[in-house]
């Protein structure tokens, strides 16, 4: 029983470290093609369907979008190929 114990907390540890390990990420993204009114909204609704995106602002001046998301969920190449199948290539702003 006691063995039991242990293993439940010792599995219980290592899954919180690995939770604790992933964090919120913001990304600047530089996208293209944006060239109307409409194109922020389409790029910002592509990325919030990416899981694990909780927050997004487009700048149609600037062309950019600024996204925070958990990088245990997400990362940039979801990111990118999200905006990418819109009809928007990005990539991240240097």
């Amino acid at each position: 029983m006691n063995k039991l114990f242990a293993s439940a907390i010792f599995t219980t540890g290592i899954l919180a470290a690995s939770s604790a390990l992933a964090g919120e990420k913001t990304i600047t993204l530089a996208v293209q093609n944006m060239y109307c009114a409409d194109c922020p909204f389409i790029v910002k609704k592509s990325l919030e369907r990416v899981p694990g995106v909780a927050n997004v602002t487009v700048s149609f001046k600037d062309k950019t979008a600024v996204v925070t998301y958990d990088d245990g969920k997400a990362d940039v190449t979801a990111l990118t190929a999200a905006t990418t199948k819109a009809g928007y290539p990005s990539a991240p702003k240097s």
